[in-house]
Protein backbone atom coordinates (compact mmCIF):
# COMPACT_ATOMS: atom_id res chain seq x y z
CA UNK A 1 0.00 0.00 0.00
CA UNK A 2 1.37 3.42 -0.98
CA UNK A 3 1.47 6.04 1.78
CA UNK A 4 1.66 9.80 1.12
CA UNK A 5 5.27 10.78 1.76
CA UNK A 6 6.41 13.14 4.46
CA UNK A 7 6.37 16.82 3.41
CA UNK A 8 9.62 18.72 3.94
CA UNK A 9 9.50 21.87 6.03
CA UNK A 10 12.85 23.09 4.70
CA UNK A 11 13.71 21.45 1.38
CA UNK A 12 17.38 20.82 0.68
CA UNK A 13 19.36 20.70 -2.53
CA UNK A 14 22.12 18.32 -3.63
CA UNK A 15 25.34 18.77 -5.50
CA UNK A 16 28.38 16.67 -6.33
CA UNK A 17 31.87 17.79 -5.37
CA UNK A 18 35.22 16.07 -5.97
CA UNK A 19 36.67 14.74 -2.72
CA UNK A 20 40.00 13.00 -3.05
CA UNK A 21 39.38 10.13 -5.51
CA UNK A 22 35.56 10.11 -5.38
CA UNK A 23 32.56 12.28 -6.17
CA UNK A 24 30.76 13.22 -2.96
CA UNK A 25 27.09 14.09 -2.82
CA UNK A 26 26.30 16.91 -0.39
CA UNK A 27 22.79 17.81 0.70
CA UNK A 28 22.62 21.49 1.65
CA UNK A 29 20.18 23.74 3.44
CA UNK A 30 20.95 27.47 3.32
CA UNK A 31 24.07 29.09 1.96
CA UNK A 32 27.27 30.74 3.17
CA UNK A 33 25.49 34.04 3.84
CA UNK A 34 23.89 32.46 6.94
CA UNK A 35 27.21 31.59 8.59
CA UNK A 36 28.30 33.68 11.57
CA UNK A 37 30.81 33.07 14.37
CA UNK A 38 27.89 32.33 16.70
CA UNK A 39 26.14 30.12 14.15
CA UNK A 40 28.79 28.37 12.05
CA UNK A 41 28.23 25.72 9.42
CA UNK A 42 26.62 22.58 10.84
CA UNK A 43 27.87 19.37 9.20
CA UNK A 44 25.91 16.12 9.62
CA UNK A 45 27.39 12.66 8.99
CA UNK A 46 25.30 9.51 8.70
CA UNK A 47 25.81 5.94 9.86
CA UNK A 48 26.43 2.60 8.16
CA UNK A 49 23.93 1.80 5.37
CA UNK A 50 22.27 5.20 5.74
CA UNK A 51 22.35 8.43 3.69
CA UNK A 52 22.66 12.13 4.40
CA UNK A 53 19.01 12.70 3.48
CA UNK A 54 18.07 10.88 6.71
CA UNK A 55 18.75 14.11 8.59
CA UNK A 56 15.90 15.94 6.80
CA UNK A 57 13.57 15.41 9.75
CA UNK A 58 15.98 17.02 12.22
CA UNK A 59 16.65 19.90 9.81
CA UNK A 60 12.92 20.49 9.55
CA UNK A 61 12.45 20.47 13.33
CA UNK A 62 15.30 22.96 13.73
CA UNK A 63 13.62 25.20 11.16
CA UNK A 64 10.37 25.04 13.13
CA UNK A 65 12.22 26.13 16.26
CA UNK A 66 14.46 28.86 14.89
CA UNK A 67 13.51 29.45 11.28
CA UNK A 68 15.70 28.67 8.23
CA UNK A 69 18.60 30.58 9.74
CA UNK A 70 21.33 27.96 9.81
CA UNK A 71 23.55 26.65 7.02
CA UNK A 72 23.53 22.85 7.23
CA UNK A 73 25.29 20.27 5.07
CA UNK A 74 24.81 16.50 5.25
CA UNK A 75 27.24 14.37 3.29
CA UNK A 76 26.90 10.90 1.81
CA UNK A 77 29.98 8.93 2.83
CA UNK A 78 31.90 7.32 -0.04
CA UNK A 79 30.03 4.29 -1.31
CA UNK A 80 26.70 5.43 0.15
CA UNK A 81 23.82 7.45 -1.28
CA UNK A 82 24.86 9.58 -4.22
CA UNK A 83 28.60 9.43 -3.54
CA UNK A 84 30.80 7.23 -5.68
CA UNK A 85 33.09 4.47 -4.42
CA UNK A 86 36.39 5.27 -6.07
CA UNK A 87 36.49 1.70 -7.35
CA UNK A 88 37.39 0.27 -3.94
CA UNK A 89 36.64 -3.32 -2.95
CA UNK A 90 37.17 -2.45 0.73
CA UNK A 91 36.33 0.68 2.72
CA UNK A 92 38.87 2.00 5.20
CA UNK A 93 37.98 4.06 8.26
CA UNK A 94 40.84 6.47 7.69
CA UNK A 95 39.38 7.40 4.30
CA UNK A 96 36.34 8.81 6.06
CA UNK A 97 38.63 11.09 8.07
CA UNK A 98 40.43 12.22 4.93
CA UNK A 99 37.15 12.80 3.14
CA UNK A 100 35.71 14.78 6.04
CA UNK A 101 38.70 17.08 6.21
CA UNK A 102 38.56 17.67 2.46
CA UNK A 103 34.86 18.58 2.70
CA UNK A 104 35.48 20.95 5.62
CA UNK A 105 38.40 22.60 3.81
CA UNK A 106 36.11 23.20 0.84
CA UNK A 107 33.07 24.43 2.78
CA UNK A 108 34.67 26.26 5.72
CA UNK A 109 38.34 26.95 5.03
CA UNK A 110 40.12 28.09 8.15
CA UNK A 111 36.90 28.22 10.18
CA UNK A 112 35.55 26.11 13.02
CA UNK A 113 32.31 24.22 12.40
CA UNK A 114 29.65 22.44 14.40
CA UNK A 115 29.90 18.72 13.65
CA UNK A 116 27.46 15.89 14.32
CA UNK A 117 27.50 12.20 13.49
CA UNK A 118 25.22 9.23 13.91
CA UNK A 119 26.49 5.71 14.66
CA UNK A 120 29.43 5.12 12.29
CA UNK A 121 29.40 8.85 11.57
CA UNK A 122 29.57 9.49 15.31
CA UNK A 123 32.70 7.37 15.52
CA UNK A 124 34.25 9.30 12.65
CA UNK A 125 33.52 12.75 14.10
CA UNK A 126 34.83 11.76 17.54
CA UNK A 127 38.13 10.68 16.03
CA UNK A 128 38.32 13.75 13.80
CA UNK A 129 37.64 16.14 16.69
CA UNK A 130 40.60 14.67 18.56
CA UNK A 131 42.86 14.96 15.53
CA UNK A 132 41.80 18.53 14.63
CA UNK A 133 40.48 19.96 17.92
CA UNK A 134 40.53 23.58 16.74
CA UNK A 135 38.31 22.83 13.71
CA UNK A 136 35.29 21.93 15.85
CA UNK A 137 33.23 24.43 17.88
CA UNK A 138 30.53 21.99 19.08
CA UNK A 139 30.47 18.21 18.64
CA UNK A 140 27.38 15.97 18.69
CA UNK A 141 27.62 12.18 18.90
CA UNK A 142 24.38 10.31 18.19
CA UNK A 143 25.12 6.80 19.44
CA UNK A 144 28.59 6.46 17.96
CA UNK A 145 29.60 3.92 20.60
CA UNK A 146 32.84 2.81 19.03
CA UNK A 147 33.58 -0.89 18.66
CA UNK A 148 34.55 -3.80 20.91
CA UNK A 149 38.19 -3.96 21.85
CA UNK A 150 40.35 -6.24 19.74
CA UNK A 151 43.56 -8.12 20.51
CA UNK A 152 46.64 -8.63 18.37
CA UNK A 153 46.15 -12.40 18.24
CA UNK A 154 42.86 -11.83 16.38
CA UNK A 155 44.67 -10.32 13.38
CA UNK A 156 45.50 -13.50 11.37
CA UNK A 157 41.94 -14.86 11.51
CA UNK A 158 40.49 -11.42 10.73
CA UNK A 159 42.75 -11.04 7.70
CA UNK A 160 41.97 -14.57 6.52
CA UNK A 161 38.23 -13.88 6.74
CA UNK A 162 38.69 -10.66 4.76
CA UNK A 163 40.62 -12.50 2.03
CA UNK A 164 37.89 -15.12 1.84
CA UNK A 165 35.14 -12.51 1.64
CA UNK A 166 36.91 -10.70 -1.20
CA UNK A 167 36.26 -13.79 -3.33
CA UNK A 168 32.57 -14.01 -2.52
CA UNK A 169 31.34 -10.91 -4.41
CA UNK A 170 29.09 -9.41 -1.74
CA UNK A 171 25.64 -8.27 -2.81
CA UNK A 172 22.62 -6.49 -1.38
CA UNK A 173 19.01 -7.51 -1.84
CA UNK A 174 17.00 -5.54 -4.41
CA UNK A 175 13.27 -4.81 -4.29
CA UNK A 176 10.31 -4.95 -6.67
CA UNK A 177 9.10 -1.44 -5.82
CA UNK A 178 9.90 1.66 -3.83
CA UNK A 179 7.01 0.71 -1.55
CA UNK A 180 8.86 -2.51 -0.74
CA UNK A 181 11.90 -0.44 0.20
CA UNK A 182 9.74 1.65 2.52
CA UNK A 183 8.37 -1.54 4.07
CA UNK A 184 11.92 -2.77 4.61
CA UNK A 185 12.80 0.48 6.38
CA UNK A 186 9.82 0.04 8.71
CA UNK A 187 10.72 -3.59 9.31
CA UNK A 188 14.19 -2.45 10.37
CA UNK A 189 12.71 0.22 12.64
CA UNK A 190 9.14 -0.17 13.83
CA UNK A 191 9.15 3.41 15.18
CA UNK A 192 9.62 4.88 11.71
CA UNK A 193 6.30 6.37 10.60
CA UNK A 194 4.81 5.38 7.26
CA UNK A 195 5.11 8.90 5.80
CA UNK A 196 8.78 9.18 6.75
CA UNK A 197 9.50 5.72 5.32
CA UNK A 198 7.77 6.71 2.06
CA UNK A 199 9.92 9.85 1.88
CA UNK A 200 13.17 8.05 2.76
CA UNK A 201 12.76 5.11 0.39
CA UNK A 202 13.61 6.93 -2.88
CA UNK A 203 16.55 8.63 -1.15
CA UNK A 204 17.79 5.33 0.25
CA UNK A 205 17.45 3.44 -3.05
CA UNK A 206 17.17 3.89 -6.81
CA UNK A 207 15.48 2.16 -9.72
CA UNK A 208 17.98 0.70 -12.18
CA UNK A 209 17.86 -0.70 -15.70
CA UNK A 210 16.58 -4.07 -14.48
CA UNK A 211 13.44 -2.33 -13.19
CA UNK A 212 14.21 -3.19 -9.58
CA UNK A 213 14.99 -0.86 -6.67
CA UNK A 214 18.55 -1.13 -5.36
CA UNK A 215 19.86 0.12 -2.02
CA UNK A 216 22.31 3.02 -2.36
CA UNK A 217 25.13 1.33 -0.50
CA UNK A 218 28.11 -0.50 -1.93
CA UNK A 219 27.96 -4.21 -0.97
CA UNK A 220 31.66 -4.02 -0.12
CA UNK A 221 30.63 -2.31 3.11
CA UNK A 222 29.52 -5.74 4.30
CA UNK A 223 33.06 -7.11 4.30
CA UNK A 224 34.81 -7.60 7.60
CA UNK A 225 37.28 -4.81 8.32
CA UNK A 226 40.77 -6.34 8.22
CA UNK A 227 42.16 -3.59 10.49
CA UNK A 228 41.87 -4.22 14.23
CA UNK A 229 40.09 -1.66 16.40
CA UNK A 230 42.73 -0.39 18.82
CA UNK A 231 40.93 1.22 21.72
CA UNK A 232 43.96 3.01 23.17
CA UNK A 233 44.60 4.72 19.85
CA UNK A 234 40.97 5.85 19.70
CA UNK A 235 41.01 7.11 23.29
CA UNK A 236 44.24 9.02 22.69
CA UNK A 237 42.19 11.10 20.25
CA UNK A 238 39.09 11.33 22.43
CA UNK A 239 41.17 12.81 25.25
CA UNK A 240 42.25 15.64 22.94
CA UNK A 241 38.73 16.76 22.03
CA UNK A 242 38.49 20.43 22.96
CA UNK A 243 34.90 21.12 21.90
CA UNK A 244 31.94 20.57 24.21
CA UNK A 245 30.39 17.20 23.31
CA UNK A 246 26.70 16.29 23.36
CA UNK A 247 26.15 12.53 23.68
CA UNK A 248 22.64 11.44 22.66
CA UNK A 249 21.21 7.92 22.95
CA UNK A 250 17.86 6.19 22.81
CA UNK A 251 16.47 4.52 25.91
CA UNK A 252 15.42 1.53 23.80
CA UNK A 253 18.72 0.94 22.02
CA UNK A 254 19.90 -2.63 22.55
CA UNK A 255 23.62 -2.74 21.82
CA UNK A 256 23.72 -6.50 22.43
CA UNK A 257 22.15 -6.81 18.96
CA UNK A 258 25.35 -5.32 17.55
CA UNK A 259 28.03 -7.03 19.64
CA UNK A 260 26.50 -9.51 22.07
CA UNK A 261 28.55 -9.51 25.25
CA UNK A 262 31.78 -8.42 23.51
CA UNK A 263 31.30 -4.76 24.43
CA UNK A 264 29.85 -4.31 27.95
CA UNK A 265 28.19 -1.01 28.78
CA UNK A 266 30.77 -0.44 31.51
CA UNK A 267 33.50 -0.42 28.88
CA UNK A 268 31.75 2.32 26.93
CA UNK A 269 31.17 4.40 30.06
CA UNK A 270 34.86 4.16 30.90
CA UNK A 271 35.73 5.41 27.42
CA UNK A 272 33.26 8.30 27.44
CA UNK A 273 34.55 9.38 30.85
CA UNK A 274 37.86 10.24 29.19
CA UNK A 275 36.29 12.90 26.94
CA UNK A 276 36.87 16.28 28.66
CA UNK A 277 33.50 18.05 28.28
CA UNK A 278 30.41 15.88 27.81
CA UNK A 279 26.70 16.60 28.19
CA UNK A 280 24.24 13.73 27.89
CA UNK A 281 20.70 13.28 26.61
CA UNK A 282 18.64 10.10 26.98
CA UNK A 283 15.53 9.95 24.77
CA UNK A 284 12.53 7.85 25.78
CA UNK A 285 10.62 5.82 23.19
CA UNK A 286 13.69 5.92 20.97
CA UNK A 287 16.06 3.36 19.50
CA UNK A 288 19.29 3.58 17.55
CA UNK A 289 17.79 5.63 14.69
CA UNK A 290 17.44 8.74 16.85
CA UNK A 291 17.07 11.09 13.90
CA UNK A 292 14.06 9.07 12.70
CA UNK A 293 12.45 8.20 16.03
CA UNK A 294 12.63 11.51 17.88
CA UNK A 295 13.72 14.27 15.49
CA UNK A 296 11.86 17.00 17.41
CA UNK A 297 13.51 16.08 20.71
CA UNK A 298 16.95 15.86 19.11
CA UNK A 299 16.46 19.21 17.37
CA UNK A 300 15.32 20.94 20.56
CA UNK A 301 18.42 19.79 22.43
CA UNK A 302 20.63 20.62 19.44
CA UNK A 303 19.34 24.18 19.32
CA UNK A 304 20.16 24.70 22.98
CA UNK A 305 23.55 23.00 22.75
CA UNK A 306 24.65 24.78 19.60
CA UNK A 307 23.62 28.12 21.07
Amino acid sequence: MTFPPYVEQRPGRTRLVPVRNVQYQLREWGDASLVTPERPLLVLTHGWMDVGASFQFIVDELARLEGPVRRIVALDWRGFGGSSTGGADTFWFHDYLGDLETVLDRLAPGAAVDLAGHSMGGNVVMSYAGIRPTRIRRLVNLEGFGLPETRAEQAPARLAKWLDELKEHASLRSYDSVDDVAARLRKNNARLSADKAAWLAPHWSERRADGRWHILGDPAHKLVNPVLYRVEEILAGWRRIAAPVLWVEGANTDVTKFWGDRYPRADFEARLAQVPHVERLLLEDCGHMLHHDQPAAVAARLQTFLS
